[in-house]
């Protein structure tokens, strides 16, 4: 069949990140448009007298030494002599990302950032932004199927062997630039607005997930009292159906319509310059939600994500309200076996454990030791099982004992697990909701009251923790604890 295609652009070689990255543009307009316009002049019966095709633009750097550059950061090293390169997508979306990446890679390399077209075919799927209007009738009143015509999304490309370091690149390159391919991140970015109700370009640097609902109205009424009264910071507050509230200082207002039913893991935004704002999500509850939505949210780099929610408290020296540090994770989730064995530890990441004992301090006004009464520090046990209770009590009450844990949750151990397999630094400080190998379980009455009193102070000492790992140097933050032996350069 023959293949309609435009005219490739030659490939160009920049010093400097801003026109890199327009050139970058340039190319997946073009070719993005090219595919849209042969669709809707196919929907007015225009049929094209051949397959219609155009691809990702590509990014490719060249080391040429072995030299160890003096930079503090874990990230934009080329690690080995060679060609290094990457498909990408959505660069209106990754501007500042890209400038990012490419101004560190020049500092420490030299040479030039080439731009050209990949062979990568860019599918229909991804072609098509969310907003756009498709005559859906016309198309199929044709009868002709639409992968007859166009490209569609191929599976091949969107796997995570570059980031589970299971890629084996051919000898002497091409080496990959960065975790993620072009069709990967488009299929991240397609599945984000269908699971959280929300446009991917609204999500923040800074991620804190939830499992419980409370969290969410939480956040919600110190956005808007936030915006009402003017933040310094926070410029405004966006949720699900991409209802925007715009900060006082900036002209107030409220646009869009919300979503007619709640999307399954709502995310909520309260947004900065930059993207230095904080993004929430309900994750609901399990690790099968708690792995798809990091797989997803990963492809936008994000600086920071924190697991913040309840837990059964272990330990009889606990009581109800207490909150847990997680400095360790049983994983038994079994979400993530495949791609990240269970003889891989999860480390805890000193800036995040800081920043979130930190806030605890801030927020509760506690110091030292008294601060201990009310948080403790240990592992915490991650099941698949909700009913685990159900189980041999005393099976399982030795192998939590013997690991030590002091809580026990759904989603924790799988978020950081997560993290640890997409270079995102991550942490987890959960509060103490049920103690249920001591009987002590809430009632409603309790409930209330338990809620009332906690969950507001729970939910500030996550945003404040966010606060202060913002304010913090890309040096220390982004860890070198999670690099691996021959690391992409691309944060």
């Amino acid at each position: 069949m023959t293949t309609i295609s435009p005219p490739r652009l030659e490939k160009q070689s920049f010093t400097d990140p801003e026109k890199a990255w327009a050139y970058l543009a340039e190319i997946y307009h073009r070719n993005t448009g090219f595919i849209r316009g042969h669709l809707n002049a196919l929907a007015q019966g225009i049929v094209p007298e051949g397959k219609v095709r155009a691809c990702y633009p590509q990014i490719e750097v060249r080391s040429t030494s072995y030299g160890k550059s003096s930079s503090t950061l874990p990230y934009g090293y080329l690690h080995t002599p060679g060609l290094y390169r990457t498909t990408v997508t959505a660069p209106d979306l990754f501007r500042t990302y890209f400038q990012e990446q490419f101004t560190v890679i020049l500092k420490n390399h030299g040479g030039t950032i080439d731009i050209g077209e990949s062979d990568t075919p860019i599918p229909l799927h991804f072609a098509v932004a969310a907003n756009d209007r498709v005559d859906g009738e016309a198309l199929n009143a044709l009868n002709i199927p639409l992968r007859d015509v166009f490209d569609a999304p191929d599976l091949g490309n969107t796997d995570d062997e570059i980031a589970n370091g299971t890629f084996v690149p051919p000898k002497g390159g091409p080496y990959p630039l960065a975790a993620f391919t072009a069709p990967r991140v488009d299929y991240s970015l397609y599945r984000l607005s269908h699971y959280t109700g929300t446009d991917a370009n609204h999500f923040q640097n800074f991620v804190i997930f939830t499992n419980y609902g409370f969290y969410i109205d939480e956040f919600c009424r110190v956005a808007k009292e936030h915006m009402a009264t003017g933040h310094e910071h926070y410029t405004s507050f966006i949720e699900p159906g991409n209802v925007i509230t715009t900060n006082e200082r900036l002209g107030g207002g409220t646009v869009g319509k919300p979503t007619p039913r709640v999307p399954q893991m709502p995310a909520y935004h309260l947004t900065a310059d930059r993207g230095r704002g904080i993004t929430m999500v309900n994750i609901g509850v399990g690790p099968s939600n708690a792995k798809t939505i990091t797989d997803h949210i990963a492809v936008l780099r994000p600086h920071a994500w924190i697991m913040l929610g309840h837990c059964a408290g272990l330990r009889n020296s606990q009581e109800l309200g207490d909150y847990v540090l997680a400095h360790a994770y049983v994983r038994e989730d079994h979400v993530l076996d495949a791609d990240l064995p269970l003889s891989v530890p999860i480390p805890a990441l000193a800036e995040v454990q800081v920043a979130l004992e930190q806030a605890v301090e801030e927020i509760t006004q506690l110091e030292g030791l008294e601060t201990k009464r009310i948080m403790r520090t240990g592992t915490v046990a991650t099941f698949d099982n909700r009913n685990w209770e159900l189980r041999d009590q005393a099976e399982i009450t030795q192998r939590l004992s013997q690991s030590r844990a002091v809580a026990l949750d759904m989603e924790s151990a799988t978020i950081a697990a997560n993290g640890f397999r997409f270079r995102v630094p991550y942490g987890t400080l959960l509060c103490v909701s049920d103690k249920p190998l001591h009987g002590e379980l809430k009632l409603p009455g309790m409930a209330s009251d338990f809620y009332r009193t906690q969950v507001n102070r729970h939910l500030l000492i996550g945003l404040r923790a966010m606060e202060i790992l913002r304010d913090q140097p890309a040096e220390r933050l982004h860890s070198r604890k999670l690099r691996s032996f021959a690391e992409t350069a691309f944060q």
